[in-house]
């Protein structure tokens, strides 16, 4: 099974502008992405930008880009056009890793690309980890995914889903200050697996209604009738980078694993 890693990765980010270049124990960010992404089992790693200025740091240190067109209101818009302009056949499983993730396990790119490829039916896969704390459960920024008995997504949202409803009204319990219920909730980790044929049909849906509500582009393929494939992850990967604060708590744990 061979598969190919694209990292979409733009210059503009309303809370940490430049993100992808942003210094992280002395490399940018886009390479501790890259460099994290060859050590999967990917045939071809490259990054897809519309900005000159990460195109140029990511041939300094040697890495492979495409530039692509600056209209583009998505990553998976962008990593259309790279899998057209390298000339991937139809078939071919092509993997979306954020150009925001410098500590993703390698195994778990692994993971959601053999998981497409073991799955047939699948037309998407992607990972979820498991949700231990209330605070995580109602963050909207933490999206939850429910799937069915055969691993495929049922819904992604914003919302705590499954809602407990039982739980959260005995005693009058307000969701905000009630305790985890005994639920087995799955946080989605934004990971995905495509065929080149599924990538060519995405980008000529509109976006679907529950995709505006929610801010989540999953929902497209969802409501096109697609399947995806959700499975835990083998390695739980540590939090992105969205913030300032999130670029701190990443220099540490680097410049900690260096001195180990």
């Amino acid at each position: 099974m061979s598969f190919h890693v694209i990292i979409p990765a733009r210059y503009a980010s309303s809370r940490l502008p430049g993100k992808p270049l942003i210094d992280i124990a002395g490399k940018t960010m886009i390479q501790h992405v890259y460099e994290r992404a060859q050590k999967s089992q990917a045939q071809i790693v490259v990054v897809a930008t519309d900005d000159v200025r990460i195109a140029d740091a990511v041939k300094g240190f040697g890495g492979e880009v495409c530039m692509t067109s600056d209209q583009h209101v998505s990553g998976t818009d962008r990593i259309q056009e790279v899998v057209n302009k390298i000339g991937l056949d139809a078939d071919q499983i092509v993997v979306n890793v954020q150009g925001d993730e410098p500590l993703i396990p390698a195994v778990v790119i692994d993971q959601v690309a053999n998981n497409l490829a073991n799955n047939s039916a699948a037309d998407m896969s992607t990972l979820s980890i498991a949700i231990d704390t209330l605070e995580e459960l109602m963050d909207p920024n933490a999206v939850k995914v429910v799937s069915d008995i055969n691993q495929y997504a049922l819904y992604f949202s914003r919302a705590p889903i499954p809602y407990a409803r039982d739980h959260f009204s005995e005693n009058n319990q307000s969701p905000a200050t009630a305790s985890l219920p005994n639920v087995n909730y799955q946080r989605h980790i934004g990971i995905y697996g495509y065929r080149v044929s599924f990538l060519d049909q995405f980008i000529h849906w509109p976006a679907a209604e529950i995709e505006l509500t929610e801010s989540l582009e999953q929902l497209r393929a969802l409501w096109n009738g697609k399947r995806i494939h959700v499975e835990q992850a083998c390695e739980v990967p540590p939090a992105g980078v969205d913030t300032p604060e999130d670029a701190e708590r990443v220099r540490a744990i680097v410049m900690k694993n260096s001195d180990g």
